[in-house]
Protein backbone atom coordinates (compact mmCIF):
# COMPACT_ATOMS: atom_id res chain seq x y z
CA UNK A 1 0.00 0.00 0.00
CA UNK A 2 1.42 3.10 -0.95
CA UNK A 3 0.38 6.69 0.61
CA UNK A 4 -0.11 9.94 -1.14
CA UNK A 5 1.64 12.84 -0.63
CA UNK A 6 0.42 16.64 -1.75
CA UNK A 7 2.71 18.07 -3.80
CA UNK A 8 3.43 20.92 -1.11
CA UNK A 9 5.10 18.70 1.40
CA UNK A 10 6.88 16.74 -1.24
CA UNK A 11 8.31 20.44 -1.69
CA UNK A 12 8.76 20.84 1.99
CA UNK A 13 10.86 17.82 2.82
CA UNK A 14 12.94 18.42 -0.47
CA UNK A 15 13.95 22.12 0.93
CA UNK A 16 15.05 20.86 4.06
CA UNK A 17 16.87 18.27 2.65
CA UNK A 18 18.73 20.34 0.60
CA UNK A 19 19.22 22.29 2.82
CA UNK A 20 21.30 19.88 4.98
CA UNK A 21 22.79 18.36 1.84
CA UNK A 22 23.89 22.57 1.36
CA UNK A 23 25.63 22.66 5.00
CA UNK A 24 27.74 19.44 3.72
CA UNK A 25 28.76 20.93 0.37
CA UNK A 26 29.02 24.34 1.90
CA UNK A 27 31.39 23.14 4.71
CA UNK A 28 34.09 21.88 2.11
CA UNK A 29 34.59 24.84 0.64
CA UNK A 30 34.00 27.39 3.96
CA UNK A 31 36.78 25.53 5.73
CA UNK A 32 39.64 25.50 3.02
CA UNK A 33 39.66 29.57 3.69
CA UNK A 34 39.96 29.45 7.49
CA UNK A 35 43.05 26.71 7.26
CA UNK A 36 45.93 29.31 7.35
CA UNK A 37 44.06 31.08 10.29
CA UNK A 38 43.95 27.79 12.03
CA UNK A 39 47.48 26.83 11.79
CA UNK A 40 48.08 30.21 12.50
CA UNK A 41 46.07 30.20 15.62
CA UNK A 42 47.27 27.21 16.89
CA UNK A 43 50.32 26.83 15.68
CA UNK A 44 50.23 23.70 14.00
CA UNK A 45 51.49 23.54 10.48
CA UNK A 46 52.50 20.04 10.55
CA UNK A 47 48.45 18.99 11.66
CA UNK A 48 46.86 20.82 8.49
CA UNK A 49 46.69 17.51 6.67
CA UNK A 50 44.49 16.03 9.52
CA UNK A 51 42.00 19.06 9.57
CA UNK A 52 40.97 17.76 5.94
CA UNK A 53 41.91 14.04 5.63
CA UNK A 54 40.02 13.34 9.27
CA UNK A 55 36.77 14.88 7.34
CA UNK A 56 37.92 13.22 4.67
CA UNK A 57 38.07 9.50 6.35
CA UNK A 58 35.08 9.24 8.10
CA UNK A 59 32.56 10.89 5.52
CA UNK A 60 34.03 8.60 2.73
CA UNK A 61 33.56 5.35 5.16
CA UNK A 62 30.46 6.45 6.32
CA UNK A 63 28.75 6.94 2.66
CA UNK A 64 28.41 3.12 1.43
CA UNK A 65 27.86 2.21 5.26
CA UNK A 66 24.77 4.97 5.70
CA UNK A 67 23.37 4.08 2.08
CA UNK A 68 22.61 0.64 3.17
CA UNK A 69 21.47 1.44 6.52
CA UNK A 70 18.85 3.30 5.18
CA UNK A 71 17.36 0.99 3.18
CA UNK A 72 17.52 -1.34 6.02
CA UNK A 73 16.01 1.39 9.39
CA UNK A 74 14.37 4.18 6.79
CA UNK A 75 15.58 6.93 5.38
CA UNK A 76 14.60 9.52 7.60
CA UNK A 77 15.99 8.05 10.85
CA UNK A 78 19.13 8.25 9.04
CA UNK A 79 18.66 12.08 8.08
CA UNK A 80 17.67 12.81 11.29
CA UNK A 81 21.23 11.18 12.92
CA UNK A 82 22.94 12.68 9.70
CA UNK A 83 21.81 16.14 10.13
CA UNK A 84 22.67 16.04 14.43
CA UNK A 85 25.91 14.37 14.24
CA UNK A 86 26.95 16.89 11.91
CA UNK A 87 25.56 20.21 13.99
CA UNK A 88 27.23 18.02 17.32
CA UNK A 89 30.47 18.13 15.27
CA UNK A 90 30.18 21.66 13.81
CA UNK A 91 29.50 23.29 17.15
CA UNK A 92 31.62 21.54 19.11
CA UNK A 93 34.57 22.22 16.25
CA UNK A 94 33.97 25.52 16.43
CA UNK A 95 34.43 25.20 20.23
CA UNK A 96 38.14 23.62 19.87
CA UNK A 97 40.68 24.48 22.17
CA UNK A 98 43.39 22.72 20.68
CA UNK A 99 44.32 20.87 17.00
CA UNK A 100 44.07 17.68 18.43
CA UNK A 101 39.78 18.68 18.68
CA UNK A 102 39.28 19.92 16.37
CA UNK A 103 40.83 16.95 14.08
CA UNK A 104 38.34 14.90 16.49
CA UNK A 105 35.44 17.04 15.81
CA UNK A 106 36.04 17.54 11.80
CA UNK A 107 35.89 13.66 11.96
CA UNK A 108 32.61 13.62 13.45
CA UNK A 109 31.41 15.94 11.16
CA UNK A 110 32.46 13.49 8.20
CA UNK A 111 30.16 11.08 9.92
CA UNK A 112 27.58 13.38 9.91
CA UNK A 113 27.93 14.60 6.22
CA UNK A 114 28.40 10.95 4.79
CA UNK A 115 25.32 10.08 6.34
CA UNK A 116 23.25 13.49 4.95
CA UNK A 117 24.98 12.58 1.71
CA UNK A 118 24.11 8.94 0.94
CA UNK A 119 20.52 9.79 1.98
CA UNK A 120 19.60 13.35 0.56
CA UNK A 121 19.92 11.74 -3.23
CA UNK A 122 18.30 8.78 -1.95
CA UNK A 123 15.06 10.12 -1.00
CA UNK A 124 14.73 11.40 -4.13
CA UNK A 125 14.06 8.16 -5.31
CA UNK A 126 11.38 7.30 -2.26
CA UNK A 127 9.11 10.57 -3.10
CA UNK A 128 9.21 10.59 -6.80
CA UNK A 129 9.01 8.29 -9.89
CA UNK A 130 12.09 7.89 -11.87
CA UNK A 131 10.64 10.38 -14.60
CA UNK A 132 10.17 12.88 -11.84
CA UNK A 133 13.11 12.42 -10.40
CA UNK A 134 15.47 14.21 -12.91
CA UNK A 135 13.75 18.04 -11.99
CA UNK A 136 15.48 17.33 -8.54
CA UNK A 137 18.83 15.88 -9.21
CA UNK A 138 19.51 19.25 -11.27
CA UNK A 139 18.13 21.36 -8.46
CA UNK A 140 20.48 19.61 -6.38
CA UNK A 141 23.10 20.15 -8.32
CA UNK A 142 22.50 23.53 -8.60
CA UNK A 143 22.25 23.84 -4.94
CA UNK A 144 26.38 22.19 -5.20
CA UNK A 145 27.27 24.59 -7.44
CA UNK A 146 25.76 27.19 -5.42
CA UNK A 147 28.04 26.15 -2.73
CA UNK A 148 31.08 26.17 -4.37
CA UNK A 149 30.46 29.82 -5.27
CA UNK A 150 29.81 31.23 -1.89
CA UNK A 151 31.61 28.61 0.10
CA UNK A 152 34.78 30.46 -0.67
CA UNK A 153 33.34 34.11 0.00
CA UNK A 154 31.30 33.21 3.04
CA UNK A 155 34.48 31.41 4.62
CA UNK A 156 36.79 34.57 3.59
CA UNK A 157 34.12 36.78 5.39
CA UNK A 158 33.60 34.98 8.28
CA UNK A 159 37.37 34.17 8.91
CA UNK A 160 38.04 38.20 8.95
CA UNK A 161 37.15 40.12 11.67
CA UNK A 162 33.49 41.75 12.12
CA UNK A 163 31.38 42.95 14.34
CA UNK A 164 28.22 40.94 14.91
CA UNK A 165 25.88 42.13 18.17
CA UNK A 166 29.25 42.61 19.97
CA UNK A 167 30.50 38.98 18.77
CA UNK A 168 33.37 39.33 16.47
CA UNK A 169 34.06 36.55 13.69
CA UNK A 170 37.04 34.57 13.64
CA UNK A 171 37.78 31.03 11.50
CA UNK A 172 35.26 29.21 14.13
CA UNK A 173 32.47 31.06 12.88
CA UNK A 174 32.54 29.04 9.40
CA UNK A 175 31.63 25.93 11.65
CA UNK A 176 29.21 27.86 13.87
CA UNK A 177 27.51 28.72 10.70
CA UNK A 178 26.48 25.18 10.25
CA UNK A 179 24.40 24.86 13.66
CA UNK A 180 21.31 27.22 13.08
CA UNK A 181 20.90 26.27 9.41
CA UNK A 182 21.25 22.57 10.74
CA UNK A 183 18.64 22.86 13.36
CA UNK A 184 15.99 24.05 11.48
CA UNK A 185 16.41 21.41 8.61
CA UNK A 186 16.67 18.75 11.43
CA UNK A 187 13.22 20.11 12.52
CA UNK A 188 11.33 19.93 9.05
CA UNK A 189 12.98 16.82 8.23
CA UNK A 190 11.27 15.39 12.07
CA UNK A 191 7.79 17.11 11.31
CA UNK A 192 7.55 16.73 7.59
CA UNK A 193 9.38 13.65 6.41
CA UNK A 194 6.87 10.58 6.27
CA UNK A 195 8.49 6.82 7.63
CA UNK A 196 10.15 5.90 4.34
CA UNK A 197 9.88 1.91 3.50
CA UNK A 198 12.64 -0.15 5.41
CA UNK A 199 13.10 -3.51 5.76
CA UNK A 200 10.90 -5.75 7.97
CA UNK A 201 13.70 -7.61 9.81
CA UNK A 202 17.03 -5.79 9.18
CA UNK A 203 20.15 -7.66 9.47
CA UNK A 204 23.69 -5.80 9.78
CA UNK A 205 26.61 -6.57 7.42
CA UNK A 206 28.75 -6.10 10.33
CA UNK A 207 31.80 -7.87 9.10
CA UNK A 208 31.24 -6.18 5.55
CA UNK A 209 31.30 -3.20 7.14
CA UNK A 210 34.34 -3.22 9.10
CA UNK A 211 36.70 -4.54 6.16
CA UNK A 212 34.98 -1.94 4.28
CA UNK A 213 35.98 0.99 7.01
CA UNK A 214 39.68 -0.25 7.28
CA UNK A 215 39.83 -0.36 3.28
CA UNK A 216 38.60 3.02 2.87
CA UNK A 217 40.02 4.39 5.58
CA UNK A 218 43.27 3.38 4.88
CA UNK A 219 42.88 3.86 1.35
CA UNK A 220 42.42 7.71 1.90
CA UNK A 221 45.40 7.88 4.21
CA UNK A 222 48.42 6.22 1.27
CA UNK A 223 46.99 8.81 -1.31
CA UNK A 224 46.17 12.35 0.61
CA UNK A 225 48.53 14.09 2.68
CA UNK A 226 50.36 10.93 3.64
CA UNK A 227 53.64 12.51 3.34
CA UNK A 228 52.41 15.52 6.14
CA UNK A 229 50.61 12.90 8.39
CA UNK A 230 52.94 10.40 8.73
CA UNK A 231 55.98 13.03 9.17
CA UNK A 232 56.93 11.70 12.66
CA UNK A 233 56.72 8.31 11.84
CA UNK A 234 59.20 8.83 8.25
CA UNK A 235 61.55 11.04 10.02
CA UNK A 236 61.93 8.57 12.92
CA UNK A 237 62.26 5.23 11.31
CA UNK A 238 64.00 3.67 8.56
CA UNK A 239 60.54 3.52 6.25
CA UNK A 240 60.58 5.67 3.10
CA UNK A 241 57.38 7.05 1.21
CA UNK A 242 56.90 4.61 -0.62
CA UNK A 243 57.75 1.47 1.62
CA UNK A 244 54.99 3.22 3.61
CA UNK A 245 52.30 3.42 0.77
CA UNK A 246 53.35 0.08 -0.57
CA UNK A 247 52.25 -1.62 2.88
CA UNK A 248 49.44 0.54 2.84
CA UNK A 249 47.90 -0.63 -0.43
CA UNK A 250 48.52 -4.06 1.09
CA UNK A 251 46.14 -3.50 3.62
CA UNK A 252 43.77 -1.97 0.77
CA UNK A 253 44.34 -5.16 -1.10
CA UNK A 254 43.49 -7.74 1.80
CA UNK A 255 40.61 -5.53 3.11
CA UNK A 256 38.89 -5.76 0.05
CA UNK A 257 39.49 -9.58 -0.77
CA UNK A 258 37.92 -9.73 2.91
CA UNK A 259 35.04 -7.43 2.09
CA UNK A 260 34.11 -9.25 -1.38
CA UNK A 261 34.09 -12.94 1.06
CA UNK A 262 31.65 -10.78 3.44
CA UNK A 263 29.50 -9.60 0.72
CA UNK A 264 29.21 -13.20 -0.39
CA UNK A 265 27.63 -14.58 2.42
CA UNK A 266 25.99 -11.73 4.35
CA UNK A 267 22.03 -11.65 4.06
CA UNK A 268 22.04 -7.76 3.28
CA UNK A 269 25.07 -6.64 1.74
CA UNK A 270 26.19 -3.44 1.93
CA UNK A 271 27.64 -3.63 -1.55
CA UNK A 272 25.74 -6.49 -3.15
CA UNK A 273 27.42 -8.65 -5.21
CA UNK A 274 24.84 -9.09 -8.07
CA UNK A 275 25.24 -5.59 -8.32
CA UNK A 276 28.55 -5.83 -10.46
CA UNK A 277 26.35 -8.28 -12.71
CA UNK A 278 24.58 -5.28 -14.24
CA UNK A 279 26.66 -4.16 -17.00
CA UNK A 280 25.35 -0.65 -17.04
CA UNK A 281 25.96 -0.32 -12.80
CA UNK A 282 29.66 -1.13 -13.75
CA UNK A 283 29.56 1.50 -16.52
CA UNK A 284 28.37 3.97 -14.24
CA UNK A 285 30.38 3.52 -11.32
CA UNK A 286 33.54 4.11 -13.84
CA UNK A 287 31.85 6.87 -15.09
CA UNK A 288 31.34 8.70 -11.83
CA UNK A 289 34.89 7.52 -10.28
CA UNK A 290 36.38 9.45 -13.64
CA UNK A 291 33.96 11.77 -13.50
CA UNK A 292 35.25 12.78 -10.10
CA UNK A 293 38.83 13.06 -10.37
CA UNK A 294 38.29 15.10 -13.47
CA UNK A 295 36.31 17.71 -12.01
CA UNK A 296 38.23 18.02 -8.73
CA UNK A 297 41.38 18.67 -11.47
CA UNK A 298 39.20 21.78 -12.73
CA UNK A 299 37.74 23.36 -9.53
CA UNK A 300 40.77 22.66 -7.21
CA UNK A 301 43.53 24.29 -9.76
CA UNK A 302 41.52 27.01 -11.60
CA UNK A 303 41.25 28.71 -7.87
CA UNK A 304 45.12 28.69 -7.82
CA UNK A 305 45.58 29.90 -11.16
CA UNK A 306 43.73 33.24 -10.40
CA UNK A 307 45.72 33.70 -7.15
CA UNK A 308 48.91 33.21 -8.75
CA UNK A 309 48.10 34.73 -12.31
CA UNK A 310 45.73 37.39 -11.32
CA UNK A 311 46.91 38.22 -7.70
CA UNK A 312 43.19 37.38 -6.80
CA UNK A 313 42.74 36.98 -3.21
CA UNK A 314 40.63 33.50 -2.19
CA UNK A 315 37.32 35.50 -1.98
CA UNK A 316 38.55 37.01 -5.14
CA UNK A 317 39.24 33.93 -6.95
CA UNK A 318 35.99 32.43 -6.12
CA UNK A 319 33.59 35.25 -7.55
CA UNK A 320 36.30 34.68 -11.20
CA UNK A 321 34.51 30.91 -10.67
CA UNK A 322 31.30 32.75 -11.23
CA UNK A 323 30.77 31.96 -15.03
CA UNK A 324 31.34 27.95 -14.35
CA UNK A 325 28.94 27.99 -11.34
CA UNK A 326 26.65 29.80 -13.11
CA UNK A 327 26.50 27.12 -16.41
CA UNK A 328 26.16 24.90 -13.54
CA UNK A 329 23.24 25.99 -12.06
CA UNK A 330 21.52 26.82 -15.06
CA UNK A 331 22.29 24.03 -17.08
CA UNK A 332 21.24 21.55 -14.00
CA UNK A 333 18.18 23.25 -13.34
CA UNK A 334 16.95 23.49 -16.97
CA UNK A 335 18.43 20.12 -17.91
CA UNK A 336 16.90 18.02 -15.23
CA UNK A 337 13.51 19.63 -16.70
CA UNK A 338 13.75 18.07 -20.19
CA UNK A 339 14.85 14.74 -18.48
CA UNK A 340 11.80 14.90 -16.93
CA UNK A 341 9.85 15.92 -19.37
CA UNK A 342 11.13 13.03 -22.35
CA UNK A 343 12.03 10.70 -19.68
CA UNK A 344 15.43 10.42 -21.53
CA UNK A 345 18.62 10.66 -20.26
CA UNK A 346 20.98 9.31 -22.13
CA UNK A 347 21.55 11.89 -24.45
CA UNK A 348 21.88 14.68 -22.18
CA UNK A 349 24.75 12.41 -20.25
CA UNK A 350 26.56 12.11 -23.68
CA UNK A 351 26.09 16.11 -24.81
CA UNK A 352 27.09 17.42 -21.06
CA UNK A 353 30.54 14.79 -20.97
CA UNK A 354 31.12 15.98 -24.89
CA UNK A 355 31.11 19.75 -23.43
CA UNK A 356 33.23 19.44 -20.51
CA UNK A 357 35.78 17.52 -22.08
CA UNK A 358 36.30 20.20 -24.56
CA UNK A 359 36.29 22.56 -22.42
CA UNK A 360 38.97 21.02 -20.37
CA UNK A 361 41.15 20.65 -23.38
CA UNK A 362 40.95 24.23 -23.99
CA UNK A 363 41.75 25.40 -20.11
CA UNK A 364 45.08 23.42 -21.28
CA UNK A 365 46.12 26.56 -22.84
CA UNK A 366 46.00 28.89 -20.15
CA UNK A 367 48.76 30.85 -19.74
CA UNK A 368 49.74 33.84 -17.49
CA UNK A 369 49.55 35.87 -20.58
CA UNK A 370 46.40 34.94 -21.45
CA UNK A 371 43.68 37.42 -20.14
CA UNK A 372 40.93 36.56 -17.79
CA UNK A 373 37.78 36.42 -21.03
CA UNK A 374 39.35 32.95 -22.29
CA UNK A 375 39.27 31.94 -19.03
CA UNK A 376 36.09 32.88 -17.76
CA UNK A 377 34.01 31.59 -21.28
CA UNK A 378 36.07 28.36 -21.26
CA UNK A 379 34.79 27.89 -17.57
CA UNK A 380 30.88 28.79 -18.76
CA UNK A 381 31.63 25.96 -21.13
CA UNK A 382 32.60 23.90 -18.57
CA UNK A 383 30.14 24.84 -16.30
CA UNK A 384 27.17 24.15 -19.03
CA UNK A 385 28.74 20.69 -19.30
CA UNK A 386 28.94 19.61 -15.73
CA UNK A 387 26.15 20.88 -14.57
CA UNK A 388 24.57 18.32 -17.72
CA UNK A 389 26.14 15.75 -16.58
CA UNK A 390 26.62 15.64 -13.15
CA UNK A 391 22.93 15.10 -11.75
CA UNK A 392 22.42 12.16 -14.41
CA UNK A 393 24.50 9.54 -12.96
CA UNK A 394 22.53 8.98 -9.92
CA UNK A 395 19.66 9.60 -11.42
CA UNK A 396 21.30 6.40 -14.09
CA UNK A 397 21.99 4.60 -11.07
CA UNK A 398 18.50 4.46 -9.26
CA UNK A 399 16.89 3.77 -12.69
CA UNK A 400 18.85 0.46 -12.66
CA UNK A 401 17.12 -1.24 -9.61
CA UNK A 402 14.12 -1.48 -7.54
CA UNK A 403 13.10 0.42 -4.43
CA UNK A 404 14.58 -2.12 -1.83
CA UNK A 405 18.36 -1.61 -2.88
CA UNK A 406 17.82 2.37 -3.65
CA UNK A 407 20.07 3.23 -1.04
CA UNK A 408 23.27 0.87 -1.55
CA UNK A 409 22.71 1.76 -5.18
CA UNK A 410 22.85 5.74 -4.77
CA UNK A 411 25.66 5.74 -2.30
CA UNK A 412 27.73 4.23 -4.24
CA UNK A 413 27.55 6.54 -7.02
CA UNK A 414 28.67 9.15 -4.23
CA UNK A 415 31.91 6.73 -3.31
CA UNK A 416 32.82 6.35 -6.32
CA UNK A 417 32.71 9.76 -7.05
CA UNK A 418 33.90 10.54 -4.05
CA UNK A 419 37.00 8.25 -4.10
CA UNK A 420 37.64 9.73 -7.93
CA UNK A 421 37.85 13.43 -6.12
CA UNK A 422 40.40 12.16 -3.75
CA UNK A 423 42.74 9.78 -5.89
CA UNK A 424 42.09 13.10 -8.38
CA UNK A 425 43.76 15.18 -6.17
CA UNK A 426 46.34 13.26 -4.73
CA UNK A 427 47.44 12.34 -8.76
CA UNK A 428 47.14 16.12 -9.73
CA UNK A 429 48.86 17.10 -6.72
CA UNK A 430 51.83 14.59 -7.24
CA UNK A 431 51.85 16.35 -11.37
CA UNK A 432 51.76 19.69 -9.67
CA UNK A 433 54.72 19.23 -7.45
CA UNK A 434 56.63 17.31 -9.59
CA UNK A 435 56.28 20.04 -12.28
CA UNK A 436 57.16 22.91 -9.92
CA UNK A 437 60.09 21.03 -8.42
CA UNK A 438 61.25 19.90 -12.26
CA UNK A 439 61.04 23.57 -13.75
CA UNK A 440 62.06 25.36 -10.23
CA UNK A 441 65.18 23.54 -9.52
CA UNK A 442 66.92 24.53 -6.16
CA UNK A 443 65.17 26.93 -4.43
CA UNK A 444 67.51 27.39 -1.80
CA UNK A 445 70.08 29.32 -3.88
CA UNK A 446 66.98 32.04 -4.89
CA UNK A 447 67.61 35.29 -3.73
CA UNK A 448 64.31 36.10 -2.47
CA UNK A 449 64.26 32.63 -0.51
CA UNK A 450 67.57 33.26 0.81
CA UNK A 451 66.18 37.01 2.18
CA UNK A 452 63.08 35.00 3.45
CA UNK A 453 64.93 32.83 5.47
CA UNK A 454 67.17 35.96 7.43
CA UNK A 455 63.41 36.59 8.40
CA UNK A 456 62.48 35.37 11.95
CA UNK A 457 58.74 34.95 10.95
CA UNK A 458 59.83 32.61 7.94
CA UNK A 459 59.11 30.03 10.23
CA UNK A 460 55.42 30.47 9.94
CA UNK A 461 55.03 30.39 6.45
CA UNK A 462 55.99 27.09 5.94
CA UNK A 463 59.11 24.30 4.71
CA UNK A 464 61.10 26.43 1.51
CA UNK A 465 61.68 22.63 0.22
CA UNK A 466 57.47 22.27 -0.07
CA UNK A 467 56.01 23.23 -3.03
CA UNK A 468 52.64 24.10 -1.29
CA UNK A 469 54.96 26.49 0.35
CA UNK A 470 57.00 28.38 -2.50
CA UNK A 471 53.45 28.56 -4.50
CA UNK A 472 51.71 30.13 -0.93
CA UNK A 473 54.35 32.83 -0.07
CA UNK A 474 53.36 33.93 -4.08
CA UNK A 475 49.50 34.56 -2.73
CA UNK A 476 48.44 38.34 -2.06
CA UNK A 477 47.30 37.89 1.43
CA UNK A 478 51.07 36.30 2.27
CA UNK A 479 52.75 38.59 0.20
CA UNK A 480 51.62 41.72 1.62
CA UNK A 481 52.03 40.31 5.70
CA UNK A 482 55.77 39.76 4.17
CA UNK A 483 56.02 42.98 2.20
CA UNK A 484 54.55 44.47 6.00
CA UNK A 485 57.34 42.67 8.34
CA UNK A 486 60.53 43.79 5.65
CA UNK A 487 59.31 47.35 5.39
CA UNK A 488 59.45 47.47 9.00
CA UNK A 489 63.11 45.57 9.22
CA UNK A 490 64.08 48.18 6.54
CA UNK A 491 62.42 51.30 8.71
CA UNK A 492 64.93 50.54 11.27
CA UNK A 493 68.31 51.03 9.09
CA UNK A 494 69.24 54.44 8.48
CA UNK A 495 67.06 55.74 5.19
CA UNK A 496 69.80 55.58 2.31
CA UNK A 497 70.62 51.57 3.38
CA UNK A 498 67.10 50.97 3.78
CA UNK A 499 65.72 52.49 0.52
CA UNK A 500 68.57 50.57 -1.63
CA UNK A 501 67.95 47.53 0.04
CA UNK A 502 63.96 47.78 0.31
CA UNK A 503 63.77 48.31 -3.89
CA UNK A 504 66.27 45.39 -4.14
CA UNK A 505 63.80 43.08 -2.32
CA UNK A 506 60.95 44.01 -4.42
CA UNK A 507 63.30 43.22 -7.79
CA UNK A 508 63.71 39.91 -6.25
CA UNK A 509 60.04 39.28 -5.49
CA UNK A 510 58.77 40.63 -8.74
CA UNK A 511 61.65 37.87 -9.99
CA UNK A 512 60.28 35.11 -8.08
CA UNK A 513 56.59 35.95 -8.80
CA UNK A 514 57.38 35.66 -12.33
CA UNK A 515 59.38 32.80 -12.37
CA UNK A 516 56.36 31.12 -9.74
CA UNK A 517 54.01 31.64 -12.13
CA UNK A 518 55.05 30.61 -15.10
CA UNK A 519 56.60 27.42 -13.77
CA UNK A 520 53.23 27.23 -11.90
CA UNK A 521 51.08 27.35 -14.76
CA UNK A 522 53.46 25.00 -17.42
CA UNK A 523 52.96 22.40 -14.33
CA UNK A 524 49.37 23.10 -14.54
CA UNK A 525 48.54 22.35 -18.13
CA UNK A 526 50.06 18.76 -17.49
CA UNK A 527 46.75 18.13 -14.92
CA UNK A 528 44.35 19.40 -17.27
CA UNK A 529 45.41 17.52 -20.12
CA UNK A 530 44.94 14.50 -17.26
CA UNK A 531 41.39 15.89 -17.01
CA UNK A 532 40.74 15.93 -20.48
CA UNK A 533 41.92 12.51 -20.66
CA UNK A 534 39.85 11.19 -17.88
CA UNK A 535 36.36 13.05 -19.13
CA UNK A 536 37.67 11.86 -22.48
CA UNK A 537 37.25 8.22 -21.19
CA UNK A 538 34.24 8.59 -19.17
CA UNK A 539 32.61 10.34 -22.21
CA UNK A 540 33.20 6.91 -24.13
CA UNK A 541 32.00 4.72 -21.34
CA UNK A 542 28.76 6.95 -21.46
CA UNK A 543 28.05 5.62 -24.92
CA UNK A 544 28.21 2.63 -23.86
CA UNK A 545 25.18 2.86 -21.31
CA UNK A 546 22.24 1.18 -22.33
CA UNK A 547 19.00 3.32 -21.76
CA UNK A 548 16.42 2.24 -19.93
CA UNK A 549 13.01 4.55 -19.72
CA UNK A 550 12.05 6.63 -17.14
CA UNK A 551 8.34 5.42 -15.99
CA UNK A 552 6.26 8.24 -14.52
CA UNK A 553 4.24 8.14 -11.11
CA UNK A 554 0.83 5.51 -11.66
CA UNK A 555 -2.00 7.92 -9.94
CA UNK A 556 -2.11 7.75 -6.06
CA UNK A 557 1.58 6.81 -6.23
CA UNK A 558 4.45 7.95 -3.71
CA UNK A 559 7.59 5.31 -4.63
CA UNK A 560 9.07 3.89 -1.22
CA UNK A 561 6.15 5.86 0.94
CA UNK A 562 5.09 2.04 3.56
Amino acid sequence: MHHHLTLRNKIIIMLSVMASLFLVALDQTVISTALGKIVEDFNAFSSLGWVVTAYLITSTITVPIAGKLSDLFGRRVMLLIGVGVFVAGSLLGGMSGSIEQLIIWRAVQGIGGGVIMANAFTIIGDLFAPRERGKWQGFIGAAFGFSSLIGPLLGGFLTEPHNFFGLVTDWRWTLFINVPIGIMAFIVIAMFCPPLKHARKPKVDYFGAAFLAVGLATLVLAIDNTDVIFADLLASTDLTLLGLRLIMFGVVAAAIVGFILAERRAEEPILPPYFFKNRNYVLIMSIALLFGSAFMGSILYLTQFNQQVFGASPTESGLMLLPMVGGLMLTSVVSGQLISRFGKYKVFMQSGFIIATLAMICLSFLTPEIGYLYEGIVMACLGIGMGVAMPVISLAVQNEFGQKDLGAATSSSQLFRGLGSTIGVAVFGAILTSGIVTGLGDMNQNAYIQTLKQNPAASKIGSFDDSSTLLNINTPDVKQKINEQSAKAFAALPPEVGKVAQAKFMAEQDDYAYKIVHTFSASLRGIFITSSILMAIATVLVFGLKERELRSAKPNETPGIA
